[in-house]
């Protein structure tokens, strides 16, 4: 599974190597793709590396080769329709065992899709495919929207009891309120859980680790994509 900007950039990179037999520079994507750092290149480039489409060759300039295209390029791989989550909630009568957990044994049991990994410390790539279920206690979940599970990457939010592995419950939401913790998108391709804060035009995404920054956005940089609303941990 591709994000939009994963699959944008892959259909660059392929583009100019068909024209001149060698990949854009770090430069040139990041121009192509209209965004305002090479990190964000990088992010990608690490993205599609890992998902098996392109390969880094070491000690050689421009060292990229496409190995597999996605089924939208003429591929045989599955391609997302957008950079973003697509939640559902699976009613269960059996929760679902996650790792060397034993099952739930309860009737209020929800089975939730864990869409991958969220960073909870230097943003990752916006994941939008499901891993696996995992069950959750029906009371847990809070109204009746859409809910999602993700598994916690790194420690920014220790302070607020969340720790690195931990899956946490969100519900889906496009709205948040100052103080919230959201699932928040940054310039369309970075996932991030931090507190929300709203500052005039600007949005504050705030660490509960003081070895954190607080990042600071304009107001169109960052969408949030749900809310908190109850955490996971297995021993």
């Amino acid at each position: 599974m591709l994000t939009k900007k994963q699959l944008e950039l892959l259909k660059f990179i392929d583009k100019r190597v068909q024209r001149d037999g060698v990949p854009p520079s770090f430069d040139e994507m990041k121009e192509a793709l209209d965004l305002r750092s090479k990190s964000g290149i990088h992010r990608l480039i690490t993205a599609l590396e890992e998902r098996g489409f392109i390969r880094r060759l070491a000690h050689r300039a421009r060292a990229l080769e496409i190995i597999k295209l996605p089924d939208a390029m003429g591929g045989g791989a599955a391609v997302t329709e957008k950079a973003g989550f697509t939640p559902r909630v699976i009613e269960g009568d059996r929760p679902a065992p996650r790792r060397d957990a034993l099952p739930i044994e309860t009737v209020d049991a929800i089975e939730l899709p864990v869409m991958g990994r969220i960073a909870a410390g230097t943003p990752i790539e916006a994941i939008s495919e499901v891993s696996h279920n995992i069950a959750v206690p029906g009371s847990m979940l809070s109204g009746n929207g859409h809910h999602y599970a993700l598994e916690v990457k790194g420690d920014s939010m220790i302070d607020a009891g969340i720790n690195d592995g931990d899956v946490v419950v969100i519900r889906e939401t496009n709205v948040a309120d100052n103080g919230d913790i959201v699932v928040a998108l940054v310039e369309g391709h970075e996932a991030t859980l931090k507190r929300f804060r709203r500052k005039g035009d600007a949005i504050a995404l705030e660490a509960a680790n003081p070895a954190y920054e607080t990042r600071v956005f304009r107001g169109d940089q960052v969408k949030v994509q749900g809310r908190l609303v109850g955490l996971i941990r297995t021993y």
